[in-house]
């Protein structure tokens, strides 16, 4: 049986959808079966992320309908082990069937280790959608004081006993080197447990504009991290940062 995490954020611009890609491109690439799943409903660009633009993925919806099954998604050829759902366009959030929606996760988790799920930012309702059957929320927040704090506002409007942890993302060098002395801080400002720090890597817009997975682009920075994170995820001992 899959674990369903969602990936959320209190505002845009923290790179929720870079993160979420980053991690699932991570845990393809270990081995695993993973789906991505963009629930941002209206403003899909998860597959841009994942390196997938030129692949025919169809709209959840599809999958909720019967039209199409989970086994048949299309794959990434480079990591075979990952799929792609993409949010419908022309409808809003509020719109989704919540029942349909949690029926077609469970269907899901049945076909994948992971269904990783990209909600929209804020936390109106595809946050509520995204969030109901999620066994692990990951928040992704920046690393300044504002960014954390709406982190932290959408760490208490997660659903009563969802198990979360926060990511700080595009930390710079100095504050990154400072922030693996303040750990403390950043969890008691957010009120989670940190998952990782992700450094600031020109990395991560290059591989979305050249369509390749970060786990490929490159071994280090960004992409060591989140394969870090990844292994977090999985229950593997793994530091926070590198040694």
């Amino acid at each position: 049986m899959g674990k369903i995490v969602t990936f959320v954020s209190g505002k845009g611009g923290t790179g929720k959808t870079s993160m979420c890609a980053a991690v699932a491109s991570c845990l393809s690439a270990m081995g695993d079966r993973v789906l991505c799943i963009d629930a941002d409903v209206g403003l899909r660009n998860l597959d841009l992320a994942l390196g997938m633009s030129d692949a025919v993925a169809p709209p959840f919806t599809c999958v909720m309908r019967g039209e199409v099954a989970p086994e048949e998604l299309p794959g990434e050829e480079r990591l075979r082990g990952l799929r792609l759902l993409t949010a419908p366009v022309g409808l809003s959030a509020e719109e989704i069937d919540a029942d349909a929606f949690a029926a077609m996760l469970a269907r899901c988790r049945e076909e994948f280790d992971w269904c990783l799920i990209d909600a929209p930012a804020g936390i109106g309702a595809g946050f509520r959608l995204a969030c109901m059957t999620a066994d692990e929320a990951i928040v992704v927040t920046g690393a300044d004081a504002a960014a954390m704090r709406d982190g932290s506002r959408a760490a208490q409007l997660l659903p009563e006993g969802l198990p979360a942890r926060v990511l700080v993302n595009r930390v710079s060098r100095p504050m990154y080197r400072r922030m693996q002395k303040t750990v403390d801080d950043v969890m008691d400002t957010v009120g989670l447990p940190l998952l990782g720090i992700v450094p600031e890597d020109i990395a991560v817009p290059l591989s979305a504009a050249n369509g390749i997975p970060l786990v490929l682009e490159q071994a280090k920075g960004a992409s060591a991290a989140c394969l870090r994170i990844a292994r977090r995820l999985k229950g593997i001992k793994t530091p926070l940062t590198a040694r």
